[in-house]
């Protein structure tokens, strides 16, 4: 309701579909971002209703998908937003709403992890812990795509199953629901003693197992066992934004010249407003528009939840923000 005028640089969108995804309320504070009341839902897909006079991108009835900046005032979860012309690419034809929306994020963190913090090309291992999640999915066929060969991990004999479905099925899937399989040695096994050129952690037991509280952080590897399995030259790409190293462990990465990359897909407009447009048009455009033409071929087939009416978006987002929901939660308007 009251939208303000259309300026120069927006785009008026009728939104067809809202993703939902976690939101970081300490990462919110600790840049001066943390409000009373936060938006909620900001990867969103739809139709172009106006443009700005100065928008060179967008004409009314395009279909768009993009993501809202991290300060953005408004909420996806809208029927009509405004939105800067640089956060949104063009909708190819044959993909649906629901895929567009539920997709472009961990599209963004896949391409963030395998092509600017690790490099993967064809003929490297890579190690996708919980492939089944949304995230982990994309990661997969990305990095399948790009000629690596990929090992994943499950959690639950579903995971296991959905992992061994997969139109390209990876190398080699570890059962890790009982926290009885050892990780690092399977993964040296199927290497042959050599270890993986990549690994994606999905967080990482940082203490001892009678320190931990008893849930299903307990099947997480411990950070010795992903340092065992890295290879020589290897890059420990890391969801755990408090991982802590002690000597002995930066000792073993410095003898294997391995790296740690912290995975954070907000990077792209975490920087300051002009250096985070700058990035944005240079890096992010090209990265969302490579997302959606790899779902229009059928390459990249996301872990999409059953599409999910406005009325029910306030119990969704409860299971999202409580880290429960197993596949991507989106809103269809």
């Amino acid at each position: 309701e009251n939208l303000p005028p259309t300026r120069d640089n927006d785009v008026k969108v009728q939104v067809r579909a809202c993703a939902l995804s976690w939101i970081d309320t300490k990462l919110l504070s600790e840049i001066k971002l943390e409000k009373e009341l936060l938006p909620v839902g900001r990867e969103i897909s739809g139709v172009v209703l106006e443009v700005g006079r100065k928008v060179t991108f967008f004409q009314p009835d395009d279909e768009v998908v993009g993501i809202l900046p991290l300060d953005s005032e408004e909420s996806g979860l809208c029927e009509v937003v405004l939105v800067h012309e640089h956060y949104l690419v063009r909708k190819p034809e044959k993909v649906c709403w629901v895929e567009a929306a539920g997709t472009v994020r961990d599209g963004v963190r896949a391409y963030t992890a395998l092509h600017y913090l690790s490099h993967v090309s064809p003929g490297k291992t890579v190690l996708v812990m919980d492939g089944a999640s949304p995230f982990g999915t994309i990661a997969i066929q990305l990095a399948q795509h790009r000629g690596a060969k990929v090992i994943s991990t499950a959690y639950s004999l579903e995971d296991k199953q959905y992992l061994e479905r997969l139109r390209l099925p990876v190398a080699r899937v570890i059962d890790a629901s009982n926290g009885k399989i050892d990780v690092a040695e399977s993964c040296l096994e199927e290497t042959g003693g050599l270890g993986v050129d990549i690994v994606l952690d999905a967080g990482v037991k940082l203490y001892n197992a009678e320190d931990e509280s008893a849930s299903k952080s307990q099947l997480l590897p411990h950070k010795h066992d992903i340092i065992t399995l890295l290879g020589v030259g290897g890059h420990w790409i890391t969801t755990e934004k408090n991982l802590q190293l002690d000597p002995p462990d930066s000792h073993s990465l410095f003898l294997k010249g391995a790296t740690v990359s912290f995975l954070n897909d907000e990077i792209w407009t975490l920087s300051n407003v002009q250096q985070g447009k700058y990035l944005y048009i240079l890096l992010m455009i090209p990265i969302l528009e490579d997302i959606m033409e790899k779902l229009s071929s059928s390459i990249f087939r996301p872990q999409l939840d059953e599409p999910i009416p406005l009325y029910e978006a306030k119990v969704s987002m409860e299971i999202v923000q409580k880290n429960q929901a197993r596949k991507r939660q989106v809103i269809q308007f």
